[in-house]
């Protein structure tokens, strides 16, 4: 049964100027798994790696009907899989499965999640 749905879109040129704001953003964001993956995607696919994960955060918390206020970035992580696919978990929300998909375009990154009861 599905139990929450949430969407996010970022514009990219948002995530570049908070970084060149705040170099302490993109470890305010990622966990230490995603920041690995950050680092190893190089310079020019970086801010749509975080923008993307970021978006996949705020769309998670919209699906929880929490918000990020109540929930922290750090509680939630994207891997992926052995495709590439990204694979999220969250903290409190083990027994659930947790469907999300990210896009980017030139501009913007959007995700998507999907939560169901598991």
């Amino acid at each position: 049964m599905i139990k929450g749905i949430g969407v996010d879109i970022i514009e990219l040129d948002r995530i570049k100027q908070s970084i060149k704001r705040n170099p302490r953003f993109v470890q305010r964001i990622l966990t230490e798994g995603e920041h690995l993956r950050y680092k190893a995607s190089g310079a020019g696919r970086q801010v749509e790696f975080l923008a993307g994960r970021f978006a996949a955060k705020e769309a998670f918390a919209k699906a929880t009907g929490t918000g990020i206020g109540k929930l922290g970035f750090h509680d939630v992580e994207i891997l992926s899989n052995e495709r590439g696919a990204p694979v999220m978990t969250a903290t409190g929300y083990e027994s659930w499965n947790v469907w999300v998909s990210i896009s980017h375009s030139k501009d913007h990154a959007i995700a998507q999640v999907v939560l169901e009861e598991g």
